[in-house]
């Protein structure tokens, strides 16, 4: 329901008065200023863009349909308002509210006939918008728009649309009500054309408590409810329709043009909830005053906060961030907290997050040598005096610091934290500095200079040399050394020392061996000892690679190398070797063994160690050395040994071992290294042990050179040797040749190793002669089956004859081939075996497959050919396994083609499945062909004979036209009922009403869109109307007051009930009582008035046939205009003057008639205003509606939808009301063409008077006659429709 201004100014004043005390208190929280009416104070900032008279009186006119009243005015807005001086001005700030006694006198007035006027309204600054009220004293507009800017006018947006036709004068704006927050709409409420004067429209941005809004200071939400500007868009007048029909005595524009009593624009100055109270903008001089009731635009802020809308905090109160006021939460700014040494402070948020939101000021030129977000530090170079707070100006102390041993010179800590373990006032030493002023160096650092960046340089004693409980000079630097070493920095051993830094004290000793060094001097780094030829290591005590040192023993010589009878020994796995060499020299008693030495180098004294192996518990050694004098070659010396008393004594060896004092006399003398002289081929590389030069030799390779193979072991060579691997079964000894590595074999055994038979042998170890009945020489070495036996014999001791002869060779009787038909020998031999009878004596054949006979001569079932023929054989019958092979007719013996085939094939090799079956003969699955006989053709399956003849290979039947499937069972996609013979028949679905062309297969009814129906889907559904060619429109019948069908299929009129009519069957008929359903028959003296209305009625069709009778009189006057009326040419119509006396008198009869009929109207209307017979006035009230929508349509009363012509009640494609049209013979159509042609007439008229006057009095006067008598009824119908029983007919009109 939409109020009037004073009502909503009333409402707004009793919400002020109620919260005028919370608003004064901020204290509480939020706070907002009084809310008022912004035009008040700002005529000067309100414009218009077009108003009435202001260059000069302008004449306006108004709608009125009062006889005598007063229609046309003078506009002059030259000079202000003024009551008494200048009542007729209409400037834009009259719409300003004055609350004067009589308000209605003024109101701001725009041109005539200007579709498009703006309002503007221009604020000095950013206020907060309630709601605007316009209350208009002509029509309110068609369309408009209002318009809003916060920035001072730069941009625009959209508040709201408003328009009588949404759809048509905003297109692509939507209706109805806003669905969220900021959504722009177009409001049909405020635009329609009555009321005529004092017509209100009304817009609110208060948001809709039901959109859910987070946040609603957002800055999106901001914008909808505040402004600096604010633009109001007329776009479209309302007219009555006159404007069509061009200017004839006055300018049908001069009545629509905009006027408006009062604009209200409510606001307030906008704080953010940090202000009850505004001020204004700029302050005037004393003796200059604002208007009382002006709202003003700066607000007097409150919560520490400052700007003209509050928008910032005050300064110094900068400690929380800005935030508006929320109901309860003032968010008040906070100081800052500067310990009284700032007054200047701002806000920084990357602060205020990371102290958890607690604080965020951070102050500004901080005094007293402080510094920090608060102040609260001591700035560099001072420190915090721990008596004082830091509010003093005194807190923060200069430091006392050496600049040549501290940082940043003489920086010291400014705080005492035992956290982070500082104290205030300790100087920041540089790195090598300490003390309390930082004016000494660290130990092991000296030389303190305010030049170094590390204060004092580090004292270059080397560690390892220096005496660890010793520090270098802190002035001088000098160092104290360890024993051995000397250098200024103890960085270098004596001479005869080495290896500072690698022992624990000091330097060591060199410690040259005398006999592998030079002298005992060495390297100071390494301690290597200046070494001999061919003798390495640090203290010259290694021999070079490739060289040993001899052992004691290296004198050495083998018994076996004297001897005759020789012992070879060799080694046994986990056992240790006892002896060297190849084995013993064995010895008989009283015998002896003679050594030669002749390869000591020099004279020197020797033990002799002497090895052997008893085998006998008591024994006595003799041993005798000699030796040629030099003075005299034939002296000689002896030794004198106990005898051996055993028989028998092994020597092994005999050894030379010097007698020295110390290694170190017996290398000078004796033991240089000796070259290792590794055999290249059985040695794994030319190095040998530094002690006894043995050499590392390849297996079974032995010497001290690697030189030779050991015992039991032959082929000497790169690879080492081999083991002999004499078989001990079969060979008499373990020792093999050591060049060949044959080993000693027994009698009938043979191999390298003796692991195997003689030829001709068999069964190692226990060799025996090969088996073979004299057939065979040869035989398997392990089980003794016989090798290539002879003379057509076979088996493991040939012992029976070979397929394809026969024979006995166990009682030596020969084998002779098998004759099947002809020996194995021949191409003609068709047999595996043969034997002889015992019994007869006879030859018996074992044939091969695909022959029979005695002798295989024959070709059995299944298999054709003549084996008797040379070069002739039994070939299988190529049936494909399609056969019964032991059926001896399965085919022909001569030609093999196949006779019985089996599994439904035939051919000649049954190949092929036979008619009527399909699949693959050669996997023997053919099948019966399962056509349908009722979509498959005639000519290939005719019915009754029972085959049918399908691809062979797939089965697939040969079907009719437009049938599918392998066994041609369904109609294609689009077709139907299959016949025989026929095939399918095509759908036919119309392409434009079904959803797809496939139809039901057996029916064939298509798949219809929703409206539509029939077995093609061309016509019309039921409860649906029109041509289905086109389109079928669903019947909104109302179900209450139809029947079955619910509308007429062809034009969709509704099948009412009795009782019930209207075009959607909603309404009770004419004699019914207005109770919709239930429709109850009215009183009998309804037919009474029925009656007298019927002859209304009648009348009106009489008019229109006047009208229609005045159409036709319009061509014979149009001939007359267009004939040269001289003269005789008057004689041509002897009856114009008749015709124009008949149409004269017809109207006279006419109006006569209609004026009874609208006598009878108003006498009926007022006894419903009197109250009698409620029901009756019901009754008027519908025949009243029933008649006015037959006066638009054509006879029979079609609906809206598909007549040209429409119907009182009907609206077209834009939502107007559509009343006639071309061709239409309602009443107001035809009414109106009557005028038109009326006024037609009138202007033939005029021109003939004209001609007739050059010729003839008579007839202009007769014509003159004619035009006044002719401009009569129309003149009187005009006045009929503006009487006020004739309201209907200007309804009508108007809307149309």
């Amino acid at each position: 329901q939409i109020i009037s201004a004073w009502q909503f100014h009333i409402l707004i004043a009793r919400l002020l008065l109620s919260l005028l005390h919370a608003e004064d208190v901020c204290d509480s929280g939020s706070c907002h200023p009084a809310i008022g009416d912004l035009l008040v104070g700002r005529s000067e900032q309100l414009t218009a863009s077009s108003v009435c008279g202001l260059t000069g009186p302008q004449k306006y006119c108004i709608v009125g349909y009062l006889e005598g009243e007063q229609k046309c005015f003078l506009c002059d807005s030259r000079y202000p308002y003024n009551p008494y001086t200048h009542p007729n001005s209409h400037p834009i700030e009259n719409v300003i509210t004055t609350f004067e006694p009589d308000r209605k006198k003024k109101w701001w007035q725009s041109e005539n006939g200007l579709d498009h006027v703006s309002i503007r309204l221009d604020l000095e600054t950013l206020f907060q918008f309630s709601h605007l009220i316009l209350t208009f004293k002509t029509f309110r507009p068609a369309a408009m728009l209002v318009e809003r800017s916060t920035d001072c006018g730069h941009t625009w947006k959209i508040f709201r649309y408003f328009a009588q036709n949404c759809a048509e004068s905003f297109p692509n704006i939507p209706s109805g009500p806003a669905k969220g927050v900021g959504d722009i709409v177009c409001d049909p409420r405020y635009s329609d054309i009555e009321p005529s004067t004092e017509g209100e429209v009304f817009l609110s941005v208060s948001l809709d408590p039901s959109f859910e809004i987070e946040n609603p200071y957002i800055r999106s939400i901001q914008e909808l409810i505040t402004l600096t500007n604010l633009r109001i868009n007329f776009t479209k007048l309302h007219t009555l329709g006159d404007t069509l029909f061009g200017r004839r005595q006055s300018d049908p524009l001069e009545k629509y043009y905009y006027a408006v009593y009062e604009m209200v624009v409510r606001g307030s100055c906008f704080c953010n909830g940090h202000a009850s109270q505004c001020s204004p903008v700029q302050k005037l001089r004393g003796d200059v005053f604002y208007q009382p009731g002006m709202v003003h635009g700066r607000c007097v802020c409150q919560h520490n906060t400052d700007g003209m809308s509050c928008e910032r905090c005050k300064e110094f109160y900068n400690d929380a961030p800005w935030r508006p006021a929320e109901g309860s939460q003032d968010n008040a700014c906070k100081p800052c907290k500067c310990n009284g040494h700032s007054d200047r402070c701002y806000f920084d948020m990357a602060v205020y997050v990371a102290n958890d939101r607690i604080s965020g000021g951070v102050c500004e030129d901080c005094q007293h040598h402080t510094m920090g977000q608060h102040c609260d530090q001591c700035k560099p170079f001072f420190y915090r005096d721990p008596l004082r707070t830091i509010s003093d100006p005194l807190a923060c102390i200069p430091c006392d610091c050496d600049p040549e041993g501290t940082l940043y010179s003489g920086l010291c800590e400014s705080r005492t934290d035992p956290i982070l373990g500082t104290i205030a006032g300790w100087c920041l030493c540089k790195e090598n500095v300490e003390g309390v002023r930082c004016d000494m160096c660290k130990p092991s650092y000296y030389g303190l200079s305010g030049s170094d960046p590390l204060g004092c340089q580090p004292c270059t004693c080397n560690p390892s040399g220096s005496l660890s409980f010793s520090m270098c000079d802190p002035v001088t630097g000098e160092c104290l050394c360890q024993r051995f070493v000397t250098g200024p920095h103890c960085e270098e051993c004596l001479v005869g020392y080495w290896g500072l830094g690698n022992h624990l004290y000091g330097c060591s000793p060199c410690g040259c061996d005398i006999g592998g060094a030079h002298n005992n001097l060495c390297s100071s780094s390494d301690g290597q000892c200046d070494c001999l030829p061919n003798i390495m290591g640090r203290q010259c005590t290694e021999p070079a690679p490739g060289y040993f040192f001899l052992p004691l023993d290296y004198y050495i010589y083998e018994a076996e190398n004297s001897a005759l009878d020789i012992v070879f020994r060799e080694p046994t796995p986990g056992k240790p070797i006892t002896w060297t060499g190849p084995g013993f020299a064995r010895v008989l008693n009283g015998a002896g063994l003679r050594f030669t030495i002749s390869n000591i180098p020099f004279a020197m004294d020797f033990d002799i160690a002497l090895r052997y192996e008893p085998e006998v518990f008591e024994y006595f050694v003799d041993v005798c050395l000699s030796q040629p004098s030099a003075s005299d070659p034939k002296t000689t010396s002896y030794i004198l040994i106990d005898s051996v008393s055993n028989p028998v004594t092994y020597f092994l060896l005999i050894i030379f071992i010097p007698v020295s004092r110390s290694l170190t006399e017996c290398v000078y003398e004796f033991f240089l290294p000796t070259a290792c002289k590794c055999h290249p081929q059985g040695s794994l590389s030319s190095s040998c042990s530094q002690r006894g030069g043995q050499c590392p030799c390849k297996p079974n390779v032995a010497g001290r050179c690697c030189d030779r193979c050991s015992a039991g072991s032959f082929g000497f060579g790169f690879h080492g040797c081999y083991l002999c691997e004499c078989h001990p079964q079969g060979s008499v000894s373990t020792l093999c040749d050591q060049l060949t590595g044959q080993c000693s074999c027994r009698r009938e055994v043979d191999g390298r190793c003796c692991s195997r038979c003689l030829a001709g042998y068999f069964g190692f170890p226990n060799c025996r002669p090969c088996p073979c009945n004299g057939y065979a020489e040869l035989c398997d070495p392990v089980t003794g089956a016989c090798l290539s036996c002879s003379r057509f014999t076979t088996g493991s001791r040939c012992e029976r004859c070979v397929d394809g002869y026969y024979g006995n060779p166990l009682t030596r009787e020969p084998c002779r081939p098998c004759m099947c038909p002809e020996s194995p020998a021949s191409n003609r031999y068709f047999a595996h075996s043969c034997h002889q009878d015992p019994r007869t004596l006879q030859l018996v054949c074992n044939c091969l497959e695909g022959y029979s006979g005695n002798r295989c001569d024959e070709c059995p079932s299944g298999f054709y050919g003549n084996p008797g023929r040379p070069g002739a054989q039994c070939l299988p019958c190529s049936c494909n396994n399609n056969i019964d092979a032991t059926d001896p007719q399965s085919c022909n013996k001569v030609t093999g083609e196949c006779l019985k085939c089996l599994y439904n094939t035939h051919g000649p090799s049954c190949q092929f499945c036979k008619p009527g079956y399909f699949g693959s003969a050669l996997l023997q699955n053919c099948r019966r062909c399962t056509c349908n006989f009722s979509g498959v053709n005639p000519a290939i399956c005719a019915p009754g004979h029972g085959v049918c003849l399908c691809d062979r290979m797939t089965g697939v039947c040969p079907c009719l036209p437009n049938v599918i499937g392998s066994t041609c069972d369904r109609c294609a996609s689009g077709y139907w009922n299959m016949s025989h013979g026929i095939g399918c028949q095509f759908c036919d679905c119309n392409p434009r009403n079904s959803q797809s062309n496939p139809c039901n297969q057996f029916t064939g009814q298509c798949p219809c869109k929703l409206g539509y129906s029939g077995r093609h889907c061309d016509e019309c559904e039921e409860n649906y109307f029109g041509d289905p060619r086109m389109h079928c429109i669903p019947c909104t019948c109302n179900e209450q007051g139809t029947r079955k069908p619910e509308c007429d299929k062809d034009t969709g009129a509704c099948n009412c009930r009795v009782g019930v009519t209207g075009k959607l069957c909603d309404q009770c008929g004419r004699g019914f009582k207005q109770e919709f359903p239930t429709c109850s028959q009215c009183h009998l003296c309804f037919d009474q008035w029925d009656n007298e209305m019927t002859t209304l009625f009648q009348t009106v069709q009489g008019l229109m046939r006047f009208a229609a009778n005045l159409e036709d009189k319009r061509d014979t006057l149009q001939k007359v205009a267009q004939m040269d009326l001289h003269g005789n040419k008057m004689d041509e119509f002897p009856d114009l003057n008749g015709i124009i006396d008949n149409i004269r008198k017809e109207a006279d009869q006419l109006y006569e008639s209609l004026k009874q009929k609208i006598h009878l109207y108003h006498s009926l209307n007022n006894l419903s205003h009197k109250g009698k017979k409620t029901n009756t006035h019901h009754v008027l009230l519908l025949d009243m509606n029933v008649f006015l929508l037959q006066s638009c349509g054509l006879p029979g009363n079609p609906p809206c939808v598909i007549t040209p012509c429409g119907g009182a009640l009907c609206q077209n494609s834009n939502g107007n009301k559509q009343c006639g049209g071309p061709n239409c013979n309602g009443t107001l159509p035809l009414s109106t063409n009557t005028v038109k042609k009326a006024e037609e007439t009138d202007m033939l008229l005029n021109n003939l008077t004209r001609q007739l006057q050059e010729s003839e009095n008579q007839n202009r006067e007769l014509t003159h006659t004619v035009k006044e008598d002719s401009k009569w009824p129309i003149k009187t119908f005009a006045g009929i429709e503006q009487k006020k029983g004739g309201k209907w007919f200007t309804d009508c009109y108007n809307k149309v």
